[in-house]
């Protein structure tokens, strides 16, 4: 609808996490190179936690998409909500396992025995679980069962729990202890900047095709910052409101008093303020576990 009046190929606040629009912070770049590193080095566990909508996903799946040209085998588990054996009977699914009617001594055997193939032709398997922090204690036992799987040197499963920071409050629990002595490697995701926010929302319009063309005014980046607190999700919900505001009014150029109304509108669950109202402070790029 808005694209072809900002002359855009296409929406630049997509909610989706598409890796083409990753903005690369510290944070970012140190959480791509914890996880290929623990994978490279076969570490077993490792953890990437961050709070909602500070782009958990997009990292994933930039880094899924360097996982295929590794050549790798994957699984992706996005419901926590279940019971032991119904999660380890997922994931050998997802794995292209097929178990037919074998018990789990036979199913566990055969998924060895694939993974020991995998091992020798150097071809990593990887497992992903996101939403981690909503796992049960019993699936995650589960979970650190399956990375006994493993070479005298080596383990040949290497499992990515991606959740919001409860996460790192569940492997903390003493019962977790055998678990959380197997975490190689922790990384997390942080929020934007002020500086960093101009330059995601950007960015985000470059790629999408409007050139250097400046949409928002600065008094409307910075007031966007103040509402999102630097949280990407928010920012987008933000773009994609303001661009369809702007397209409606006839505006070629988004100020902070369309920010402050927009806000309003959306409901976001930031205190909204005027647009009178500019950032103090800064927020920490990235901090280290």
């Amino acid at each position: 609808m808005y694209e072809k009046y900002f002359h855009l190929a296409e929406s630049p606040f997509n909610a989706g996490p598409d890796p083409k629009f990753l903005y690369m912070t510290d944070a970012v770049r140190e959480a791509l190179s914890v996880l290929a590193y623990g994978v490279k080095e076969r570490k077993g566990f490792i953890l990437l936690t961050g709070d909602v909508g500070t782009g958990k996903t997009t990292i994933l799946n930039v880094f899924l998409d360097w996982l295929q040209k590794q050549d790798a085998s994957t699984a992706f588990i996005f419901n926590p909500h279940l019971k032991p054996d119904e999660f380890v009977e997922l994931v050998w699914a997802d794995f292209g396992i097929q178990t037919g009617q074998d018990n789990k001594s036979q199913c566990m055997l055969r998924f060895s025995r694939w993974l020991l193939e995998r091992y020798r032709a150097q071809r990593p398997v990887v497992l992903f679980v996101d939403e981690a922090q909503q796992l049960s204690e019993e699936v995650l036992e589960e979970l650190r069962l399956l990375t006994n799987l493993e070479t005298p040197k080596h383990k040949l499963l290497q499992i990515v729990l991606c959740g919001q920071p409860e996460l790192l409050q569940l492997v903390a629990r003493p019962s977790l202890r055998q678990l959380r002595q197997r975490i190689a490697l922790r990384c997390r995701t942080a929020p934007l900047s002020v500086e960093q926010t101009a330059e995601y929302i950007q960015q985000r319009l470059r790629i999408a095709g409007a050139g250097d063309e400046k949409v928002f005014d600065p008094e409307a980046l910075s007031l966007i910052h103040t509402i999102s607190r630097g949280t990407p999700r928010i920012i987008n919900l933000l773009g994609e409101h303001l661009l369809i505001d702007a397209y409606c009014d006839g505006r070629k150029t988004i100020d902070a008093d369309m920010v402050a109304k927009s806000a309003r509108e959306i409901e976001t669950d930031t205190e909204s303020p005027s647009a009178k109202e500019r950032p103090v402070g800064r927020f920490v790029v990235h901090e280290t576990i």
